[in-house]
């Protein structure tokens, strides 16, 4: 079968405005254009718009999505089978947070009792979720299993005022942390301060503190660049700052 692109848009629940975009950008091409100036797509780029609708559905970037499908090693029938794992993933999410509403409801009603607690649980399994989405795989490499597990059990066990504190704590990190770039020295007194701030949030998250392993998640926040993106957000160059604060702060020697 070959569409035009009105029908390929139709067929796939996508405007021609995205066809159109997709085509500019590189990321699907027509297979040909006809006589009449048309676009038409053939099964190659049925099968590539369903891939980048996959992708999209599962909240990756236009330019990310075409750096995977562009990709010599890229392997359709592999990326099926990932996406497939990663769509059971999210609904294990929904199910607990469907479940969780279900179980209020009861609650309201008088039918079951509900601890504060109970209440925050797909929350904050939703949380435990989407961090081993994004973290899980180089987070167990470098520090274990057992110590990842544990660290998620502290979360599923968190009150509601613990986590009113950590978050609270990582709004005072960042804000810490922006003044202290201004001034440009991690040994500062403001530094050294987002660098304890940083220390009271892990303990939150952390069974056990030590150095070595504050100074080795400071480093991975340069290194890994999802961490990286997320503090150099409002301001490149502060993910290495923080790394150098803490180093400072925990006497690591570079």
């Amino acid at each position: 079968m070959e569409y035009t692109v009105q029908h390929l848009g139709k067929l796939a629940g996508v405007s021609t405005r995205t066809l159109r975009y997709y085509d500019e950008i590189d990321l699907l091409k027509p297979a040909r254009i006809n006589s009449s100036g048309y676009r038409i797509y053939g099964q190659a780029e049925v099968d590539r718009l369903q891939q980048i609708l996959f992708y999209r559905e599962l909240g990756v970037s236009l330019d990310s999505i075409k750096e995977i499908v562009t990709a010599p090693s890229f392997n359709g029938a592999i990326a099926l089978k990932e996406h497939h794992e990663q769509l059971l993933d999210k609904r294990k999410q929904l199910d607990v947070l469907i479940a969780n509403v279900e179980k209020t409801i009861a609650f309201t009603e008088g039918r079951i009792t509900m601890t504060d607690s109970e209440k925050f649980e797909g929350f904050k399994q939703k949380m435990i979720d989407d961090n081993e989405d994004k973290y899980g795989k180089e987070v167990r490499e470098k520090y274990g299993d057992d110590t990842v597990d544990k660290s998620n059990q502290k979360i599923k066990n968190m009150t509601q005022k613990q986590h009113d504190e950590v978050t609270r704590l990582e709004s005072e990190v960042i804000a810490a942390l922006a003044e202290a770039f201004k001034h440009g020295d991690p040994s500062s007194d403001l530094a050294q301060a987002a660098a304890g701030l940083h220390k009271q949030w892990l303990s939150y998250y952390w069974n056990e503190y030590s150095k070595e392993a504050h100074a080795g998640l400071a480093q991975m926040y340069v290194d890994d660049e999802r961490f990286k993106a997320y503090y150099d957000e409002k301001q490149p160059g502060t993910a290495e700052f923080l790394r150098d604060a803490i180093y400072i702060y925990t006497g690591f020697k570079k």
